[in-house]
């Protein structure tokens, strides 16, 4: 599976609640950035440093992060 491809299905799945901040964190991490546009990789690492940075169950301003995201790794930017 190609790396836009994990992060998407794992963003997906965090926005339906059906992981948690650790775990899309992990998650994004272990797939890395390999293969991705630089606006894709740039865009991950600021939902990656966001994450590092909120508690676990916070979401709030980080869903319309991951929403933002997701859109770019979408497109392909």
């Amino acid at each position: 599976m190609r790396t836009d491809d994990r992060v998407i299905r794992l963003i997906s799945r965090w926005l339906g609640r059906h992981i948690g901040n650790a775990e899309l964190r992990r998650g994004i991490e272990e797939s890395g950035a390999e293969g991705l546009a630089p606006g894709q990789a740039e865009a991950l690492a600021e939902l990656v440093g966001r994450l590092a940075r909120t508690q676990p169950g916070e979401r709030g301003e980080l869903e319309m992060l991951a929403r933002e995201t997701l859109e770019v790794m979408a497109l392909g930017e």
